[in-house]
């Protein structure tokens, strides 16, 4: 349950309000047939509210539902402001400004991340974008992009930059656990003192923030289980449907697997790192050491 709604975002309130009438459903006993059956809906709207898939949510829809499941009037006025918050309020990369800078696969990532309770993420070649500086995203895309402009630079760095927000939210901050490659703190981005500021940052994130945890697997660790690439496993609050994902990424696309055997995977992999690398203490040490060798 969301405790405030005021300071939700409208990503959070969709996540929240799906799992809500989901667990009304099962509780009635009723199958997602029958309800989309008797409001004369097809499968897939009911199945994208349960999801939290929509934009917004339209008020007149949860009072329909609650009709139905028999919900009390204290849920339904909690399920109605849920409702009003998807209504009246746009999540950041929704707004005019960003809406044209982020490719719909990266603006699914974002609606995902904005919901996640924790996120669990292996980075093998560069810095993880949420503990990445502006100078760092800049560097890293103008090599990617050379022939981007310098205004739509801007506007990416801006966009890698607000995203940051999920960590120092007021309601629920994420939970970020990143495992890096010992090579991200050895590769030289932009000068030294451009690497200087961006270690310095990740330091600083991990021993100020408790829902940020930071850890490096050593070059002498030698083979280990995150040698196929990058990762990251999203985790959901309890009751939301799924409960984890797992989302993958190449220089052509990127994609997410919600398969229990995929994610159970991934997550085996992430714990098989954890252990590997030494704990956040020792890794900072680690991130402190290479931060003189720049």
């Amino acid at each position: 349950m969301i405790t405030d709604i005021e300071s939700a975002t409208p990503a959070l309130c969709r996540l929240q309000l799906g799992s809500d009438l989901r667990r009304l459903r099962l509780a009635a006993g009723l199958k997602a047939s029958q309800v989309a059956k008797r409001l004369l809906w097809s499968p897939s709207k009911l199945t994208r509210l349960e999801t939290g898939e929509n934009a917004s949510v339209e008020p007149a829809d949860v009072m329909a539902l609650c009709g139905i499941y028999g919900a009390d009037e204290e849920t339904r006025a909690l399920l109605m402001d849920y409702a009003a918050v998807t209504k009246t309020r746009r999540d950041w990369w929704q707004s005019a400004e960003y809406r044209p800078l982020i490719k719909p696969g990266f603006k699914a990532f974002l609606g995902l991340e904005a919901t996640a309770s924790s996120l669990h993420n292996y980075e093998a070649e560069f810095v993880p974008g949420l503990l990445q500086t502006e100078a760092y995203v800049r560097v890293i895309h103008q090599r990617a992009h050379p022939g981007i402009s310098p205004k739509e630079l801007d506007r990416v760095v801006t966009v890698r930059i607000t995203r940051q927000e999920v960590l120092r939210r007021t309601v629920d901050p994420l939970k970020l656990t990143a495992i890096v490659n010992e090579a991200v703190l050895r590769r030289r981005v932009g000068d030294g003192a451009l690497m200087r500021g961006q270690l310095t940052h990740i330091v600083e994130l991990a021993e100020t923030l408790p829902n940020v945890r930071v850890q490096v697997v050593p070059f002498h660790a030698g083979s280990h289980a995150g040698m196929n690439g990058k990762f990251v496993v999203l985790h959901f609050p309890e009751g939301a449907t799924p409960r984890s994902i797992v989302h993958l990424e190449n220089m052509a696309d990127a994609w997410v697997s919600r398969a229990e055997g995929v994610v159970a995977r991934y997550e085996e992999a992430f714990t098989d790192l954890q252990a590997l690398a030494p704990g956040p203490l020792e890794s900072l040490t680690m991130i402190k050491k290479a931060i003189k060798e720049h």
